[in-house]
C-alpha cells in the first residue's frame, strides 16, 4: 500500500514539471475574493482567460491576470510552448498567513481585524 502512494507522488512530481506553472504568494487579497475571480477562468483557452480578466470589475483580476501571464512566459521561455495552444488547467488560491490588528471601539474596548493573504497558483497545459 505504501509503495504504490510513493510511486504516485512520484509520477506526480515527474509530471508537474513538464506543465508551464506560476505561484504567487502573499497576495494581501482575501483567498474568498479571489476564488469568485478564479473560478471564471478555470478550463478556459489562455487568450479567452486573458480577456475575461481585462473585463471582470474585481480587485482579484490584476494579480491573477499578471500571474496568468507569468505562467504563459514561463512555457515560452522554458518549454518552449506557443501561447495559442495552452489553457488554464489547473488553478487554485489558498490561505495564507493573516495578519491580525485592533480597532479602538467605545468604552474603551477593541475590535479584531483580520488581514487575509492569499496563495495563487495556476497551472497550464497545451491542447491535445
Amino acid at each position: 500500500m505504501a509503495s504504490n502512494v510513493k510511486n504516485k507522488a512520484k509520477q506526480r512530481r515527474e509530471n508537474a514539471e513538464k506543465r508551464p506553472h506560476a505561484h504567487a504568494r502573499y497576495i494581501r487579497i482575501s483567498p474568498r475574493k479571489v476564488k469568485i475571480v478564479i473560478d471564471l477562468i478555470r478550463g478556459k483557452s489562455v487568450r479567452q482567460a486573458e480577456a475575461i480578466l481585462q473585463y471582470t470589475p474585481k480587485a482579484a483580476t490584476e494579480p491573477v491576470l499578471k500571474l496568468l501571464n507569468s505562467a504563459v512566459a514561463n512555457a515560452e521561455a522554458n518549454l518552449d510552448m506557443s501561447a495559442d495552444q495552452l489553457f488554464v488547467a489547473e488553478v487554485y488560491a489558498n490561505q495564507g498567513p493573516t495578519l491580525k490588528r485592533f480597532r479602538p471601539r467605545a468604552r474603551g474596548s477593541a475590535a479584531h481585524i483580520r488581514k487575509r493573504t492569499s496563495h495563487i497558483s495556476i497551472v497550464l497545459d497545451q491542447v491535445q
